[in-house]
């Protein structure tokens, strides 16, 4: 079977900017502004998450700042109206923080990113202490490996498994990132198989199979 997925351990920014409960207003802004982020985690302790912080916490001070909304708009907007008189990050952050653990598969975080709308997450341990910080473009890095890479894993995990004595008889050929796979094959119930495994492996942008069937030179088998 395919040695991967990798795991967010594998990809993820293990330095990492934060701020404690009680960090100000103004700190908050010049730490973004400094690190070039639009959100971070808060911490307690020993480095527990337990919140994060971002630019959108921030904006309803200079959105709401001279504004006198009536009854009506303070009941539908009391989030915001908190967050316009918070000082301190404990007032701001939205918590419980959306985190994944360091041992989450790249399609997990990928997953938690879109449910939950969020462009980072917070990598915690176990305990929940905080090990780095996995973004939208650290789960894309996958992509970025070598062809060659991508065929030697594609040959070792999917057509040595699917095909035990007959692997020299199916070709691996890699442009891109996509996958081919060809030559002769007599089972032509594993084709979707081998596309479906082939896909696993990271890195794979996509998988086209192009068998025949042995002593039919010119048919192919599609993807």
């Amino acid at each position: 079977m395919p040695e991967t997925p990798h795991i967010v351990s594998d990809v993820m920014t293990r330095t990492v900017v934060a701020v404690g409960r009680d960090a100000p207003f103004k700190e908050i802004v010049q730490t973004l502004g400094q690190w070039r982020v639009s959100a971070m985690p808060v911490l307690e302790g020993e480095g527990r998450v337990v919140g994060v912080v971002s630019e959108a916490d921030l904006l309803p001070k200079e959105e709401l700042r001279d504004s006198d909304p009536d009854r009506f708009e303070q009941m539908r907007r009391l989030p915001d109206l908190a967050k316009a008189r918070a000082v301190t990050a404990e007032e701001l952050m939205s918590t419980p923080a959306v985190t994944v653990h360091t041992d989450a598969t790249l399609a997990e975080a990928a997953r938690i990113m879109a449910v939950r709308r969020v462009k980072r997450l917070p990598v915690v341990d176990a305990e929940g202490k905080l090990q780095g910080i996995v973004s939208r473009g650290d789960l894309l890095k996958v992509f970025l490996r070598p062809d060659e890479d991508i065929a030697e894993e594609v040959r070792r995990t999917v057509v040595s498994c699917l095909f035990p004595g007959h692997g020299h008889a199916v070709h691996v050929r890699v442009n891109e990132g996509v996958v081919t796979l060809s030559g002769e094959l007599h089972d032509t119930a594993l084709i979707p198989v081998a596309a479906r495994l082939a896909r696993t492996v990271e890195g794979v942008v996509d998988v086209e199979c192009h068998f025949r069937a042995p002593g039919h030179a010119g048919a192919e088998s599609p993807s």
